[in-house]
């Protein structure tokens, strides 16, 4: 400090005064040792704490809540009534081609090419340097969308749960047999827990985290996007007694958690403030 004062001390007063007063506003001093050092980033604000910890918990909470108005609650069966009976007490839209032909087969087509566009732009991202900074968050969106699609399939499998469409009480021959309730061994094998067509929409909630890395201003759109791709797909499986509502609750919510844990995973990994 004695060499930054001796040159100081020969500036007229005003300029010294000036000089002192861009020396007090600087994070430190010019002859300090850590000069070179930048200042350390402060430690996240609770706020953002919040907000990171509210991508698990309010998701699961909704979910938690959802499953025991539907399932426990028997909602799924009083939204399934209200439909069957609108229909004429049978399932009149199930090979309609609306819900057969447009919305779930060629629904089923625009979400694979869209995946197929994605695979090949991030192909392209690892042959082309000038592209290098979506390899990260292209490799993130295929992989997610790809393992939450495949998860609710095995998920479909384990699971046994008939579809409406299939129960005595919608004109099928099989009696209910819910969750964790113990399924006959004479029973045929079933698969429509959770929802595997709207997966096919939910899977692209990927698009909130991949737009926060690369257009963080249009994560919302990209999340609002992918819930009313797959709401609408889960909607038309419901209208054809495909599925129950809570079918469709637990597919958005595996490919939720899906999408975060590949946000802390891929997309940010080992960085403080992840998934947030």
């Amino acid at each position: 400090m004695r060499a930054t004062y001796s040159v100081l001390s020969t500036l007229e007063p005003s300029a010294r005064t000036d000089r002192l007063n861009v020396y007090a506003s600087l994070p430190f001093r010019p002859t300090d040792t850590h000069a070179n050092t930048l200042p350390e980033m402060p430690p996240s604000s609770p706020v953002e704490r919040i907000s990171q910890r509210s991508h698990l918990v309010v998701p699961v909470a909704a979910a938690f809540a959802a499953s025991v108005l539907l399932m426990v609650f028997r909602g799924d069966f009083f939204l399934a009534d209200l439909v069957y009976a609108a229909e004429g007490h049978a399932w009149a839209l199930r090979d309609s081609w609306a819900t057969t032909t447009l919305l779930h087969e060629a629904g089923k087509a625009v979400v694979t090419s869209a995946w197929l566009v994605a695979l090949l732009g991030w192909i392209w991202s690892l042959a082309d340097r000038r592209l290098k900074r979506w390899r990260r968050p292209l490799g993130y969106l295929v992989a997610t969308t790809l393992i939450a699609a495949l998860m609710v399939s095995t998920l479909k499998a384990a699971t046994a749960m008939d579809c409406p469409w299939d129960l005595q009480r919608y004109g099928g021959n099989r009696p209910f047999v819910g969750l964790l309730q113990f399924r006959p061994a004479g029973m045929p094998s079933a698969s429509c827990f959770p929802a595997g067509h709207a997966s096919a929409g939910y899977a692209w909630v990927t698009l909130y985290f991949f737009l926060r890395e690369v257009r963080p201003a249009l994560r919302w759109k990209g999340l609002a996007t992918a819930l009313l791709v797959g709401a609408t797909f889960g909607i038309s499986q419901q209208l054809r007694g495909a599925h129950f509502l809570s079918h469709d609750v637990w597919s958005l919510l595996v490919c939720w958690l899906v999408a975060l844990a590949g946000s802390h995973l891929i997309l940010r990994p080992g960085r403080p403030g992840a998934g947030a």
